[in-house]
């Protein structure tokens, strides 16, 4: 047996090798062409592949290599601004290369081997230094330091080490026992990187997005999940999820999605501004684009590439948030490579193990001590395209089942034009309790118990409107009929927030916090108003409600609400002497 075999079958995107000696997950070349494939089973001298690139045209008894490596992504300066294929080829150098269509057998260099960084030296020599120990820092954009770190399963003490201009293949620095570090770190994308242990997640990732962060927040390092039929602005919230975030560093895949879907992410994303610094989103965003028509196994690739690419900025203790867009089309190429291989189809035809790869990905995500003893964090937020819009599909269940924030977007709240369309009756958090001190230290002490009230009543609100559909709003009791008006209140002033206007796109925690407590003032001196004997009629068409409403598109918003409660107040207060 050796290094070397020939094809014996093909079947699609699953080749087939004999003769040739192999370890699970090495990575091989296929056929003249030499395409890149992945072992993924043995069946004693036969090894089957699924090949990352279009097989058509190759023949049993053209040429198998095996490299003897594992699928690894290269990790160092230069990732960042970057648009990679689901196997780390960087699209923008494979365009050079073979113009606008992507052909076979060609090989790219995840990062730029040429370019020289500045590397500043923080260790010096003498030092000893462990595993994931910062040494230096690259100033890769304007807003990122890359820091540099010693490799995991590395360490020693500092023979030399020099601050200066270097490719990323130069040797930075020497160990006594004759390492030589370069910038410059390979890893396996099929395992997880090291770290020193886990936190419990306490901290909100702030989204600017009210719907998310007042009634369904996440926690940094936590997971969730984004299912809606097609249309319903699965994209549209995850790129403002990733301009507006409070992540430090975005990982984007687009992952089987339609081609003019990505090119429209990928036309746009380059020209997005980050509010927070005024530069440009890509200068701390690294996309992984690998659309419908690529080859279906890279698809499955492109997710572990992502979650790697992740958990190397994480260890350098930067939040990060993971954008995979969509899982569904992830587990369809699991579906397609598993009924080639023949095996025993699970439920809908998925394979059984559909679960674990869905938990093996979504496990990854967690806020972490590093291994140089920071903190960071991997926020993984995974759209799923369930067809037809049924939730009930195993890719979905299996989701669920994982993350612990389900944001559900319904077709008919997109048809209304209510956006985000995120259906407030079956989403929920399991968040909340464990940040509700954060809330309460950071925002205010009452927060939870207003969160409580404004999902109260909407809750009401959905029991009132099948009553509302049979006899009519004019046959409820007067105090139904205002808390009608004050949940539509906080449906079309609250929860509605235009994604593509320049203020209303974002809102800090605490504007949101004072809007539904401005609400909550409204009901308030309603009810009073009405005890009084003021008609519901005059207190709900005081102009002040309506200018409280409407001046949130407009600047210092923040700082003029308070003033504007106060003149509502004064009108319905107005309003009933005026009976």
């Amino acid at each position: 047996m050796s290094k070397e075999g020939t094809i014996y079958r093909i079947s699609g995107p699953v080749v087939t090798a004999i003769g040739m000696t192999a370890s699970m997950f090495d990575i091989v070349r296929v056929g003249d062409e030499g395409l890149m494939g992945e072992v993924i089973e043995l069946h004693g001298e036969k090894a089957i592949i699924q090949v990352y690139e279009d097989t058509s045209g190759i023949r049993p008894g053209e040429p198998v290599t095996n490299t003897g490596d594992t699928l690894s992504v290269s990790l160092g300066p230069g990732l960042l601004t970057e648009i990679y294929d689901g196997i780390q080829r960087p699209l923008a150098t494979l365009e050079e290369i073979m113009g606008v269509f992507i052909t076979r057998g060609v090989d790219a260099d995840g990062i730029n081997m040429e370019k020289i960084w500045t590397f500043e030296a923080t260790a010096a020599e003498g030092d000893r230094v462990e595993s994931g120990q910062v040494i230096g820092s690259v100033q890769e954009t304007d807003t990122i330091a890359h820091k540099i770190m010693v490799p995991p399963g590395k360490g020693g003490v500092i023979t030399s080490i020099k601050s200066g201009d270097f490719n990323v293949s130069e040797t930075i620095c020497t160990l006594d026992d004759g390492t030589q570090l370069q910038m410059l770190q390979k890893w396996p994308v099929r395992s997880p990187r090291p770290f020193r242990q886990k936190y419990a997640p306490d901290t909100p990732l702030v989204t600017g997005m009210r719907i998310l962060d007042f009634l369904f927040p996440l926690a940094k390092g936590g997971a969730a999940g984004i299912p809606g039929p097609f249309g319903s602005g699965k994209t549209v919230t995850q790129q403002s999820l990733a301009k507006y975030s409070d992540a430090q560093i975005v990982v984007y895949i687009g992952c089987g999605e339609r081609g003019n879907e990505m090119t429209e992410v990928l036309a746009e994303f380059p020209h997005l501004i980050d509010p927070n610094t005024g530069q440009p989103l890509m200068n701390r965003t690294v996309m992984i684009a690998n659309t419908s028509n690529m080859p279906v196994a890279a698809r499955e690739a492109s997710v572990y590439t992502g979650i790697t690419i992740a958990e190397y900025f994480r260890d350098m203790g930067y939040d990060v948030a993971l954008m995979a867009d969509s899982t569904s089309r992830w587990a369809e190429a699991m579906r397609e490579i598993s009924s080639r291989l023949e095996e025993m189809p699970g439920e809908e035809g998925y394979p059984a193990y559909l679960s674990s790869r869905l938990a093996e990905f979504y496990e990854r995500a967690g806020r972490v001590e590093t291994l140089d003893g920071g903190d960071g964090s991997i926020t993984v937020i995974g759209a799923v395209s369930p067809p037809g819009g049924d939730i009930s599909e195993p890719v979905s269940q299996g989701t669920l089942r994982i993350v612990k924030v389900f944001w559900g977007l319904d077709a008919g709240l997109a048809r209304q034009r209510h956006f985000p369309a995120i259906n407030w009756l079956n989403s929920y958090s399991l968040y909340p309790q464990s940040l509700n001190q954060w809330f309460r230290d950071n925002v205010a002490q009452d927060f939870p118990e207003i969160r409580t009230e404004i999902s109260g009543l909407l809750q009401i609100e959905a029991e009132l409107q099948e009553i509302v559909q049979l006899v009519g709003s004019d046959a409820l009791p007067v105090d139904q009929q205002l808390t009608l008006e004050v949940a539509r209140m906080i449906r079309e002033y609250f929860l509605q927030q235009n994604g593509f206007h320049d203020i209303d796109a974002y809102s800090g925690v605490e504007q949101q916090y004072k809007m539904a407590k401005a609400i909550l003032t409204f009901q308030e001196n309603a009810k009073k108003a009405m005890a009084a004997g003021g008609l519901l009629e005059d207190i709900v068409n005081v102009p002040a409600r309506t200018t409280l409403m409407r001046s949130r598109f407009e600047k210092g918003y923040l700082d003029r609400i308070d003033g504007l409660v106060e003149d509502m107040n004064k009108e319905i207060a107005a309003a009933v002497e005026n009976n």
